[in-house]
């Protein structure tokens, strides 16, 4: 499967390819197509960076701009002048997708990640993660916000904090009295 790197996406051109990689693991979102079903995706796919260098790692995916092929180092310089703490971001990607879960980017919930146990369109999602370093620090207000929002839109706040051999995770719930 072949991509195209253009500005801070990849774009799959070929509608069997961007048809199998949304109908089968949701990666991407379709092009003009605002809440697709897998049936309907009859055009262009645009991934994540992140979705991207994920797919290069699993040897799916070969990208290029401007017509030359792009290596993995490369491409991770790509996504770390992209997305800030991107090697934290991408290890707690990696392991919920190495686990089957659908990844989103959370950027209309204020957080890293949206994670769905089955899919957009299937299910919703019921995780919001937030990646911490082990060091940062949290404020109780920050915590009260995250947990406000996400039990507001009815999924579960978890903050993840990735080592270098693991990710930790720390799911909050709230309990009304």
């Amino acid at each position: 499967m072949q991509g195209e790197l253009v500005e801070n996406r990849i774009i799959i051109w070929n509608i069997k390819d961007s048809k199998e990689l949304f109908s089968e693991t949701y990666y991407g979102k379709p092009i003009g197509i605002a809440k697709p079903k897998p049936e309907e995706i009859d055009v262009p796919l645009i991934l994540d960076l992140i979705e991207g260098h994920y797919l290069q790692e699993k040897n799916q995916l070969v990208i290029y701009k401007n017509e030359k092929k792009i290596s993995k180092q490369q491409m991770a310089e790509i996504c770390r002048e992209e997305y800030h703490n991107f090697d934290k971001k991408y290890l707690v990607y990696k392991d919920f997708r190495d686990k089957n879960y659908i990844v989103n980017p959370g950027i209309k919930f204020g957080c890293d990640f949206a994670v769905y146990q089955r899919g957009p369109g299937i299910d919703h999602a019921p995780y919001l993660v937030q990646v911490h370093n082990k060091t940062d620090t949290i404020s109780s207000t920050g915590v009260v916000l995250a947990g406000r929002l996400a039990t507001s839109v009815k999924k579960h706040f978890i903050l993840a904090i990735p080592s270098s051999d693991k990710v930790s995770y720390l799911a909050l719930d709230w309990w009304r009295a």
